[in-house]
């Protein structure tokens, strides 16, 4: 992984800030929590900006409200407040959030737009989910919308929408049709991004704002790299 893609309170990209909640583009290689690996966690970056943005002399509140898998970019929210985080949570527990993800894969899907239903079983020892067609034991059945947003000259942009919130569910479903994510090695295809990313982008998040109560929008740039642009529409 390239070091320089990490974020460091001094490179955060944050795309929104209130007294509530902060949203951030996420590098890819950030983990949004701690874990085993004892890499600094982007929740652990995020308090030491806002520590340092507001002189905060003891211990910044950060709530963890979802996550992104590693390799894959863009938006990050976060509550900056005990009262927020619970509302969030519900939110997001109760699918009254929408979001949206950008994907480049090669092959062209089988359509322009379509529903993908399957169900996805977890094996923790390879950190992989594998689709399956109908129910097996121990599976979580996981819905997406997608559709082609644009044809590059080598890959496919496709917009999707989640409806359910399963473990590597994207990465894992357009597999299953046969368009695995550039760069995702682990679900097929055929080499890796040299920074390790892959490209998945987190783009859109449409929620209620926990305390205001109006719905906002937060979109994410994509990242700064020769193929993100060429996805320009």
């Amino acid at each position: 992984m390239n070091s320089k893609q990490h974020s460091h309170k001094d490179n955060l990209q944050v795309i929104f800030e209130d007294n509530h909640l902060i949203v951030i583009n996420k590098r890819a290689g950030d983990i949004v929590q701690g874990d085993k690996t004892g890499d600094q966690p982007l929740s652990d970056v995020v308090k030491d900006f806002l520590k340092e943005k507001y002189n905060k002399p003891g211990n910044v509140y950060l709530g963890v409200v979802h996550r992104l898998d590693r390799p894959t970019t863009g938006i990050v929210l976060f509550s900056k407040t005990s009262k927020a985080l619970p509302r969030l949570n519900k939110m997001f527990a109760e699918k009254k959030t929408a979001k949206t993800y950008w994907a480049l894969v090669k092959n062209e899907p089988p359509k322009k737009k379509d529903t993908l239903v399957h169900y996805l079983k977890r094996n923790p020892k390879q950190n992989k989910s594998y689709a399956h067609k109908n129910e097996v034991p121990d599976s979580k059945k996981a819905i997406l919308h997608y559709r082609i947003l644009k044809k590059l000259d080598n890959y496919y942009l496709l917009e999707i929408d989640l409806e359910t919130g399963r473990h590597h569910q994207i990465r894992s479903q357009l597999s299953a049709i046969g368009c695995p994510i550039k760069g995702d090695l682990k679900y097929g295809f055929d080499r890796s991004n040299k920074d390790g990313s892959i490209h998945l982008h987190a783009r859109n998040l449409v929620l209620t704002h926990p305390v205001l109560k109006e719905k906002i929008t937060f979109t994410a740039p994509l990242p700064n790299e020769p193929l993100w642009k060429a996805c320009k529409l």
